[in-house]
């Protein structure tokens, strides 16, 4: 007999690790440009916010397709 499959809808909800990751590197990354008045290092922050924003998306659109 065949087991029943579960249903891993939860799974493709939660928020990944990796894209956490990044989005917390990229806050201290920002704050700390703040606090040392380097633009550079905000900017470098702010980017890796939005790349931890995309790669959780793709990361949720990869657990959706293997549903």
């Amino acid at each position: 007999m065949t087991e029943p499959q579960e249903n891993n809808t939860d799974e493709a909800k939660k928020p990944t690790v990796s894209g956490i990751g990044q989005k917390v590197l990229g806050e201290i990354e920002k704050l700390a440009g703040i606090v040392n008045a380097d633009p550079l290092e905000q900017a470098e922050g702010e980017f890796n916010i939005e790349v931890g924003d995309i790669r959780n998306d793709l990361e949720d659109d990869l657990a959706e397709t293997k549903e």
